[in-house]
């Protein structure tokens, strides 16, 4: 350890004599113990650091000023131990969140591929309410491509270079995840048109949902990577410097997308609430379709996000139940909406199912039109049908 100068508050004791008091010291560890009466038990804060190791200063260690006038060998730094054991707990906490990162956006990304392929294949069910969701499924994959990318290519040493490819890395991923909000501010728009202001649903274009899906993220995104090129440029544009603010450029459009969103489900609930309420249908069967309804819109309208702007405050474990919370929020949002959602999730809709069962039909029907048409033609099916073989062999007889 390096030499430290021992500064401790000096108390005046006036009925203290010669050889009654134990000197100011620094022990083996780096504590610092001032000048204190014999036959006292003094305590300082837990050092801040040690071989590498924070502790919390708000515990205390003790020693004990014998009666002779010297400092026992020793201090009590019992209550330090604890803090070692909460940072190797926080660090398997922060393990096993990147682990439940991993393996969300993995079954996400499945979830995310199968959706969007199938939308592929079948079009007849391409209305615009699908075409939104199709588009959405495809920003979710965007930007679980970008995360994937993100974490295999970002190390501390590219951090510290600072290199062009890792800031276009950020960039992109950062548009991608612009992407998600604003499409999911399509979903509110759609449904909110249709449920609440019952315009008619034909006025809409897919050009409208195509600009605020990918083209109004783009100029936030270059407002943000200017702004981060002359006032943050370092780290891969990752995090910020105390007083820039720059990510605000990005981020602030997606905090008024949920909050607009979060209206549009407040109204869409109680339009349906109304309806329920004048149906003849019991009151807990109207309250649970309620529930139901609002809890297949919030993954969609990416209300849950809304959950990460939450302080969980000092407690340990509000913190611990935050990191898992978020964390796995965070990863399976897009396996939520590609195929948890009944109602809205093109994967579970009914005409999903009857377009692809219908598609089935078909190939089933094409192939046993096929396979009669080749029996036909290779096995005669009466005695009057002969084939050419056997002509040919009458006519040389």
């Amino acid at each position: 350890m390096t030499a430290r100068v021992c500064v401790c508050v000096c108390v005046f004791f006036p009925s203290v004599g010669p050889g009654q008091f134990c000197n100011t010291s620094i022990d083996g560890i780096g504590t610092c113990w001032p000048r204190s009466s014999a036959g006292v038990l003094v305590s300082r804060p837990c050092p801040e650091m040690f071989y590498g190791v924070r502790y919390n200063t708000t515990n205390n260690v003790y020693r004990k000023c014998l009666t002779n006038g010297t400092w026992a060998l020793r201090g009590n730094y019992s209550m330090c131990r604890a803090i070692l054991h909460q940072e190797r707990k926080g660090k398997l906490n922060f393990q096993i969140a990147v682990i439940i990162n991993f393996l969300g956006h993995c079954v996400s990304m499945v979830a995310l591929l199968v959706a969007f392929f199938l939308f592929l294949c079948l079009r007849s069910i391409r209305c615009l309410r699908n075409i939104i969701h199709w588009n959405l499924i495809t920003a979710f994959i965007l930007r679980n491509a970008a995360w994937f990318i993100v974490q295999l290519t970002m190390s501390p040493e590219v951090h510290q270079s600072n290199v062009v490819w890792c800031r276009l890395v950020t960039a992109a991923f950062n548009y991608f995840h612009s992407t998600n909000f604003f499409w999911m501010f399509g979903e509110g728009c759609y449904l909110h048109t249709a449920i609440v202001l019952t315009y008619s649903t034909d006025r809409l274009r897919k050009w409208m949902f195509i600009c605020i899906g990918w083209c109004i993220p783009f100029p936030i995104i270059v407002a943000w990577a200017v702004g981060k090129l002359y006032y943050d440029n370092e780290k891969c544009w990752f995090g910020k410097r105390a007083g820039v603010y720059t990510d605000y450029i990005y981020q602030g459009p997606m905090i008024l997308v949920l909050v607009i969103n979060f209206i549009f489900l407040f109204n869409i609930v109680r339009i349906l609430m109304t309806k329920l309420r004048a149906s003849t249908t019991s009151e807990t069967i109207q309250y649970r379709k309620a529930v139901k309804a609002t809890l297949v819109l919030l993954p969609l309208l990416g209300i849950t996000y809304m959950l990460f702007f939450v302080n969980p405050g000092e407690d340990e474990v509000s913190q611990i139940v935050f990191i898992y919370f978020n964390s796995f929020l965070e990863s399976f949002q897009a396996f939520l909406v590609s195929v948890l959602i009944r109602c809205c999730c093109c994967c579970c809709c009914f005409q999903v199912r009857f377009a692809a069962r219908k598609r089935f039909h078909r190939w089933q029907e094409q192939h046993s039109i096929r396979a009669r048409a080749t029996q036909a033609l290779s096995v005669p099916t009466s005695p009057s049908r002969l084939s050419f073989h056997s002509i040919k062999q009458s006519t040389s007889l």
